[in-house]
């Protein structure tokens, strides 16, 4: 990423840390299926916890390395944020997710994990995970590693998975269990054939379950790209973040779907009367991040309508199904579910307004608020590549940086009574 921009994106978010907490992830997953990085559904990570402020502990993800780091532990906001930036100068320094994480030792009480497809996955610091592989003899092997360095190594299928309790968690205690009992089945999974994308949202779903370390959140699909996003993460500061064993929304065959809690409302499609089924949220994290022919990766730009991100990506695919990755049919089909009131609260788009990046099976749909007081798109096409060459998921700046602020309001405050 330019660094004037990411000095840009700093001062504009410094202001929102004040009024935020910190939280650390307590469950971090990576898993690799492909180590040649070559299946667009190979390797895969994410982060939840019990705590709130989830967006601030995701992940990072360089598009140009191809590695995603994720962070946690006990030890303080300002010690881990300066972990995280040591590690950021490794990665930029083409480092292994070996020598990513291994900055974390000279930071009490934080733990960094750090994946690619084709280099394996490496956990730091301060840490209780169990490390699985899959041979070629599809032989699992599931290791239990406490602190130090472990690792993946390159060109091997397997995963790494970092589970605790959070204080306050009413299923405190069963840490240890179920991350024995995750791994076990990530391993299963692995020798099975399943993508890795898949077992990612698998492995949320028997987390955040077993464990109650359930609040998104999100996961990245490290090959192609693409990302959960802020499906799951709060939308208030101090707030925590959806529960992934819960109902997410409700999809009919059609194309027509509702976000909870209005899907209450709905046992059969308003269009045609077909049936609705129940995607939960850790199934929608699977969808969102596994990308296939007729399974696009869907974003939403430019509105804040409550519940459009979902309609959008069920009208988008099912377009992908009839008719491929055709800007004008997808604008066609996204138009018609406008007028018949599927997708509200956005003007009609353009073929222009479509963008498709069939390669990586993803397509982007930018609106223009409807005139009711809405934001428009903040980007016009195309996007300016280098806003994600080094942090492909916003949630996960403005994570860093509240933490950042967090660490410069203390400063601040000690510094005034210190005057006094």
């Amino acid at each position: 990423m330019n660094r004037s921009k990411f000095s840009k994106i700093a001062l504009f978010l410094i202001v929102v840390m004040i009024f935020s907490t910190t939280a650390s992830a307590t469950m971090n997953v990576a898993v690799i299926t492909d180590p040649t990085g070559k299946d667009p559904n190979g390797c895969a990570a994410g982060s939840q916890s019990f705590a709130p402020n989830m967006f601030q502990s995701t992940f990072i993800f360089s598009q140009e390395h191809k590695m995603a780091l994720l962070s946690g532990g006990e030890g303080t906001s300002d010690v881990r944020v300066a972990a995280i930036i040591k590690a950021l100068t490794e990665l930029q320094n083409n480092g292994t997710p070996e020598q990513v994480v291994s900055v974390a030792s000279g930071y009490p009480g934080i733990r960094l994990m750090a994946v690619n497809p084709t280099e394996g996955i490496a956990v730091g610091g301060d840490f209780d995970v169990y490390v699985v592989t899959v041979d070629n003899s599809s032989k699992i092997t599931v290791q239990a590693a406490s602190g130090g360095i472990a690792k993946v190594p390159p060109g091997t299928k397997g995963a790494i998975i970092h589970l605790r309790n959070s204080e306050g968690n009413p299923k405190a205690g069963t840490a240890s269990t179920v991350r024995l009992q995750t791994a076990m089945n990530i391993g299963k999974m692995i020798r099975d054939g399943y993508p890795a994308t898949e077992i990612v949202a698998q492995a949320f779903g028997e987390v955040a379950r077993d464990s109650g370390e359930d609040h998104g959140g999100g996961a990245i699909n490290l090959v192609s790209g693409v990302s959960t996003g802020d499906m799951f993460t709060p939308e208030q500061l101090n707030d925590v973040g959806y529960e992934m064993e819960k109902p997410y929304s409700k999809v009919s065959d059609n194309g027509w779907s509702v976000g909870y809690p209005e899907a209450e409302n709905y046992q059969v499609s308003p269009i045609d009367g077909s049936p609705l089924d129940v995607v939960y949220a850790y199934e929608a994290l699977g969808n969102t991040i596994t990308v296939s022919n007729d399974n696009p990766t869907v974003s939403a730009y430019g509105s804040e309508e409550k519940g459009i991100s979902e309609a959008t990506s069920s009208v988008v695919t099912t377009a992908v199904k009839k008719n491929g990755y055709d800007p004008v049919k997808i604008a066609q089909a996204v138009n018609r579910a406008i007028s018949i009131g599927s997708i509200v609260g956005v003007e009609y788009v353009d073929a222009s307004d479509i963008n498709v990046r069939e390669n990586i099976k993803a397509v982007g749909v930018y609106y223009t608020a409807a005139p009711n007081g809405k934001s428009a798109p903040v980007w016009n096409l195309p996007i300016d590549s280098s806003i994600f060459d080094i942090l492909g998921n916003v949630q996960t700046v403005i994570g860093v940086l509240l933490i950042l602020l967090a660490v410069f309001r203390s400063t601040l405050i000690k510094s005034y009574f210190r005057r006094r």
